[in-house]
This record gives C-alpha cells, structure tokens and sequence, in this order.
C-alpha cells in the first residue's frame, strides 16, 4: 500500500497543473501555486517533478499519445458525418490540453522538447485532414484527382492546420477573460470543427453540403456561433 501513495500524489499534482495551465496560461502558474492549490509543500512538489518544465513535459507526453492515437482515426472516415465527430472530438482533445495552444509560442521558444516534438504533431494534423479531405473528394467526385487538384488539396489541409492550431488562440484574443474557462468547453470545440470542416464545403457534392448544414443544426452548432 505504501508504494501507491506517491503515485496517487504524481496523479494528483499532474491533474491539478493541467487546471491551472489551461485556466491561467503556462507562463502564469509557478510551482508555488501549484503546491498551495494542493494543499502540499513544495518540496513534496519537487519530488515528484523536479521542476516546471518536468511537468510540462509529462503533460506533454500524455498529449502526444492520445492525440497520436486520435489522429490515426482519420483513416477511418467515410462521409461528412464522420468528419464532423472526427474533428469535434480532435478540438475536444485540444481543449483537454489546451494551455499547449494558448502558450504555444512561449513554451516553443523555451522547451527543447516541444520544439523537436511539434513540428511533427502539426504534419500529422496535415496527413490526418488531408486524408479526410481526399476521401470525401473522392467519394463526391468518383475520378482520382489532378497535379492541379492535389496542389488545391495540399492548400487546403495545411490551411485546415493552421485553423486547428490557433483557433483556441483566437477565442482568447476575442476574449481573453473567460475564454479559456471550463464554461467554454462545449462551445469551443463546435465553433472550432465548423470552421475547419467550413473548409471542406467548396469541394462537396451537394448532397454532402446539404448534410453539413443539418449537422451543423442537429449539434447546435449554429447557437454556438451566433448564427
């Protein structure tokens, strides 16, 4: 029994860190805050995690693996419907570690490990939409593509990137008060799969598009964007 403890306190002290990163942003939170949030000393802190940055990367870690495991489902992904739960539950995933986003360029700039790590994680968002997007294409459009359409596809996906990489950014700009609040947790990630999905409706059948709109409506997705 004296050997769980410790693990119950690393738990404990990783779960409470990732409230106070994703709440108040990385930068803002010490390790001080941390261990007065428990209820613990900060040298029971630092035996569990030497330092900040050892909490970061734990965090890290746990990020990479599920979103790796998340993104792998793109290629199961058939029709707009799988698309739209695809991409929700991708920007749920976000939200969960979401301190990553808001803070990305800070922690890029001093966390050797996220630097070598990210870049990888954005190719594959870029591989995971971009296979979404070349089977809904196909499936609307039956001929396998052109040079000139696979340039359009490759622009497309990493424009998809782009907007799943900063859109939580964005909400905080809009808002920097609440908008990373736990409040937001439903409305983030609706706002934030709409718009990449938006994306992929030029090269829709309309069939397809028709779906998307009752989608959009059946999840609720026109309330959470003031539509």
């Amino acid at each position: 029994m004296a050997r769980k403890a410790p693990r119950r306190t690393a738990e404990r002290i990783l779960l409470t860190t990732l409230e106070l990163f994703n709440r108040f942003g990385e930068p803002n939170v010490s390790t001080t805050m941390i261990s007065a949030e428990l209820n613990i000393s900060p040298g029971n802190l630092y035996y569990h995690y030497p330092s900040k940055d050892e909490l970061v990367n734990t965090l890290f870690d746990r990020f990479e693996v599920s979103l790796q495991e998340l993104l792998g489902a793109a290629e199961g992904v058939r029709d707009v419907e799988d698309a739209w739960f695809f991409l929700h539950s991708l920007f749920e995933r976000l939200w969960e570690y979401r301190f990553f986003y808001r803070d990305l360029n800070h922690l890029l700039s001093r966390n050797r490990r996220l630097e070598a790590h990210f870049p990888a994680i954005m190719m594959r968002k870029r591989t995971a939409v971009r296979t979404i997007l070349d089977t809904l294409v196909h499936e609307a459009s039956g001929p396998a593509p052109s040079s000139e359409v696979e340039r359009a596809h490759e622009a497309v996906a990493a424009t998809m990137v782009v907007v799943l990489t900063y859109w939580l950014s964005y909400e905080y700009v809009l808002n920097p008060r609440s908008a990373m609040e736990p409040a937001n947790a439903q409305d983030a990630p609706v706002r934030g799969a709409y718009h990449v999905l938006s994306m992929l409706a030029p090269h829709l059948d309309t069939e397809a598009k028709a779906h998307l709109l009752a989608l959009i409506s059946a999840y609720g997705a026109g309330d959470a964007l003031g539509l």
